[in-house]
């Protein structure tokens, strides 16, 4: 069986309901009330089995004070039965509705005429003129316009038919989409607790499993699945395209409510900031401007809003606009999904769009960079997109789960989609942790080698006998970044492209050369030779204290240089060696470990020629270097 989910819509005391009871034999009126009036006030549901079919019936109310209700029950509908009253023809809901349904990209249809029992031949000619004016260019232009009466069985076979002819037609998404399933109704059944229902737009749920249930106020909690059914029947799993109920463990009823979802844990992220292509039907009667109040309606939840516009400062009737809406409770949108608009007295529908930016944060108006980033969102390329979200995903990067929900890629593309841009050099994975990595735009990585680069740029400038800096003070510099372990990373990757020099502690650009005056350089060149004519003694740095005179307290930087200059070579902050001593001492040492158990410091000592006031220094320096380890009181060479 293929499930697919029908939505009724048309203006009130057009037999909506008439017409699903004829069609199914189930009264989608439930409510108390709606039995004393006679209206529908909520929506309500059915199902039809047509041949391969199973069509699960949406059926929303028709009053214009109910329209927010009729948003709830319009999503996720794979196709619409558009209702008009043979004796009423089009009607400002049935304008609306039709409206609703663009805006929410609704693909299939058809359209009832009902009570056609009511009028004349004639008449009926002349409405289903009227409709076809109404309906011209939208995607019910070529729907059949069937004529039935509730009362009487007219037309009721052939609407079967008709429904059952369309929905050999519809096309649903195939692939392994995750689960989505927005909560239009919640109630307490005996025995069994909290049942929460709703249509799945996406994915599939089994018995068992768990979800993350988004509260609609910004905070989410992991929930099981205790139990499933589909319009009144056991089950075992739920799929996209049906009706589900969905029986939830340890749910309190009274914290559930219209708006909220249920999805795969990791999927949905709450906003309060959505980026958006913003659309308003070319027979609207009013612009959409910047700053003003809206209603927005997305899935079943209804939130207000002020739309910025950030390409224009209105959107006329029949033109489009990219916006962020800035909202008052946060929501749970993924790339691509539609939404409708209402003004903020809920009395008209103003346009509504496709979401672009699922969680996004403020962009400047009229900022051209961002905007043509915001623009390729809209790209029908997967890599396009994804490039895109990279941008906005600034110096945090990104996972790639977060592709299935930010740029709309179904998750079987994701690994191929991501190492096909990474082996093209057009995203930069970068490793914090075990099992965590990041994926970054190139120009974000690039920005923040420049940040790097330039803040060591300052400190050499404002210290030019320094020859590097404190890592760690450094990098607390671009403390605003906000992510110690990526600046880390990216200085190391500085490192490796020997745009920096240095280690773990101490760091520098690579054409840094430290600045010496005339004088700083004469001392500097006593020092090396000193260095060079002691040997495996060297005169200690303040024995140069008198001949340093006023540039006693750069001595520590000076030596420095000449470690940096390659002269010098720092075993401690008290004992430096010259470049060829130290050469001369791996080498000695090599070859005696080579040949032999291992030496004691003793032996080291007397090896080199030294007192042991040096040679301790000179083993820890070995060791630390790597060139020998500690094996009791031996060193030994390491392998």
């Amino acid at each position: 069986m293929r499930d697919l989910i029908l939505g009724t819509a048309g203006h009130i005391d057009h037999g909506k309901t008439s017409l699903v009871k004829a069609l199914t034999g189930i009264d989608c009126d439930r409510l108390p009330e709606e039995k004393a009036r006679g209206i529908t006030i909520d929506i309500g549901f059915a199902h039809l089995e047509l041949g391969a079919v199973r069509l699960g019936i949406v059926d929303v109310p028709g009053h214009e004070r109910f329209v927010k209700n009729m948003l709830a029950g319009a999503t996720g509908i794979d196709l619409a039965l558009l209702v008009v009253a043979a004796d009423d023809s089009v009607m400002p809901q049935t304008r609306e509705h039709l409206e609703i349904l663009k805006l929410l990209r609704v693909r299939y249809g058809l359209i009832a005429l009902t009570k056609a029992d009511l009028v004349d031949e004639t008449t009926r000619e002349v409405v289903g003129l009227e409709l076809r004016e109404l309906v011209h260019g939208s995607f019910l232009e070529h729907a059949p316009i069937v004529h039935t009466s509730a009362h009487t069985g007219l037309g009721i076979a052939e609407l079967r038919a008709a429904l059952a002819g369309l929905c050999d037609t519809v096309q649903q998404r195939t692939g392994a989409e995750w689960l989505r399933l927005p909560i239009d109704r919640a109630f307490v059944v005996q025995g069994h607790g909290t049942v929460v229902t709703g249509s799945i737009v996406s994915g599939w749920v089994a018995t068992g499993d768990e979800l993350e249930w988004h509260k609609g106020d910004g905070t989410s909690e992991r929930v099981r699945v205790r139990g499933l059914n589909n319009h009144g029947r056991p089950v075992e799993e739920v799929h996209r395209g049906q009706r589900a109920a969905v029986n939830l463990a340890g749910v309190p009823h009274e914290a559930v409510r219209r708006g909220q979802e249920l999805a795969r844990p990791g999927y949905l992220a709450a906003s309060k900031v959505v980026t958006v292509r913003l659309t308003v039907p070319a027979d609207g009667t009013h612009a959409i401007k910047h700053r003003l109040p809206v209603r927005l309606h997305v899935g079943t939840a209804e939130v207000m809003a002020t739309v910025s516009l950030l390409d224009c400062d209105t959107v006329p009737p029949g033109q489009w606009g990219l916006a962020q809406l800035f909202l008052e409770d946060p929501v749970t949108v993924v790339w691509g999904q539609p939404f409708v608009v209402r003004d903020s007295s809920a009395e008209r529908t103003l346009g509504g769009g496709q979401v672009l930016q699922p969680s996004a944060t403020k962009v400047r108006r009229r900022h051209t960079e961002a905007i043509e980033q915001i623009e390729r969102l809209w790209s029908d390329a997967p890599e396009t997109r994804t490039l895109a979200t990279a941008w906005f995903a600034g110096f945090h990067g990104f996972t790639p789960d977060d592709l299935v929900r930010a740029a709309g890629a179904e998750p079987e593309q994701v690994g191929p989609l991501v190492s096909g841009l990474i082996s093209a050099g057009k995203l930069i994975p970068i490793t914090l942790a075990a099992n965590h990595t990041l994926l970054v735009h190139p120009d974000r990585i690039a920005e923040l080698e420049t940040r790097i680069l330039g803040t060591l740029a300052v400190l050499h400038a404002d210290h030019p006998l320094v020859t590097n800096h404190d890592r760690q003070k450094v990098l607390a510099r671009l403390d605003y970044v906000g992510d110690e372990q990526l600046l880390q990373a990216v200085t190391d990757r500085l490192i490796r492209a020997k745009k920096v020099v240095g280690d773990a502690r101490r760091i520098a650009r690579a054409d840094f050369k430290p600045k010496l005056s005339v004088n700083q350089r004469k001392l500097k060149n006593k020092i090396v030779d000193a260095h060079t004519a002691g040997g495996f003694t060297p005169p200690e740095p303040k024995e140069f204290a008198n001949q340093a005179g006023g540039n006693a307290a750069a001595l520590g930087d000076i030596f420095e240089v000449a470690c940096a200059e390659g002269f010098l070579v720092r075993i401690t902050s008290e004992f430096y060696l010259s470049a060829e001593a130290e050469a001369e001492m791996r080498r000695r040492v090599t070859e005696r470990l080579t040949t032999g158990p291992g030496a004691t410091v003793a032996e080291i000592r007397d090896l080199l020629g030294t007192t042991r006031k040096y040679a301790v220094p000179v083993c820890e320096y070995l060791d630390r270097i790597g060139l020998t380890r500690r094996a009791g009181d031996l060193r030994v060479l390491v392998r």
